[in-house]
């Protein structure tokens, strides 16, 4: 899963276009050294963009992509294939999770594969995901609609949904540490490339608590035990000579 950054942070200067493109120079440059034939890889809105989508057909990927506001085309087109939808190809309950029952339904279909403007779409999407608090009662609905290059034939309604909840699982638990642990709503950096950069760090940062996780510490009690203690952080990244693994476990 590809993670432009987080949203919320400030813009930095110059247009959404020059933003646009730093980030897929990132994000490319970051998959050129790995192996991505025969995988599926999803994004946020703001990497919905065409030349990551030939990038990754061309290496061999798939892209399940979300269409946003910076899309408006995009979306439109989608959406409006969908108005008046009938019966969804998918409906998906999910059991009661702290007092919440949520219900998503999937739509997809291959009627734009020759319209959009949008290289190598095997099929769009639109879900709807409506969420009942049963405490309060009230009710939420979200939609999103989105294009992946999966064919029916190569992705059921079932896997599109199910890499759409997995992208946003990933995403929001990654959020929720940032936000948590690292405070970054509260964060003072504001000018320049400043917040895009620390969020980076921060993001990285994750990545290496969790690569070497035991699945026993959460990502809080390492940051506790690791804080301020540049030995035990050389050894949890083996970079000192009689570093072990188990160091920060």
């Amino acid at each position: 899963m590809l993670h432009p950054k987080k949203v919320g942070t400030l813009p930095v200067k110059g247009s959404d276009e020059q933003k646009q493109t730093n980030e897929i120079g990132m994000f490319t440059a970051l998959l050129d050294a790995i192996e991505i034939k025969g995988k599926l890889i999803t994004a946020d809105a703001l990497l919905t963009q065409r030349r990551l989508a030939v990038y990754l057909v061309q290496r061999g990927a798939h892209y399940h992509f979300t269409a946003k506001g910076n899309q408006t085309k995009l979306q439109s087109d989608i959406a409006l294939l969908f108005e008046g939808r009938a019966v969804p190809a998918l409906v998906e309950v999910s059991p009661p999770d702290h007092g919440r029952i949520e219900t998503r339904r999937i739509w997809c279909s291959e009627a734009l594969k020759g319209y959009l403007d949008f290289p190598h779409v095997g099929q769009v999407f639109l879900i709807e995901r409506e969420v009942f608090h049963k405490k309060s009662g009230k009710q939420s609905l979200e939609i999103a609609v989105g294009l992946t290059s999966q064919s029916k034939a190569q992705a059921s309604a079932e896997q599109v949904l199910a890499a759409n909840r997995g992208h946003w699982t990933i995403e929001n638990r990654c959020h929720y540490v940032i936000d948590w642990n690292f405070d970054e709503d509260r964060s003072r950096i504001r000018t320049g490339y400043g917040p895009e950069n620390v969020t980076r760090l921060r993001r990285f940062a994750i990545g290496v608590l969790t690569l070497f996780s035991d699945g026993k510490t959460s990502i809080a009690e390492k940051m506790s035990r690791l804080n301020r203690n540049t030995r035990l952080v050389f050894d949890y990244l083996r970079m000192t000579k009689n570093s072990t693994r188990q160091a920060a476990a």
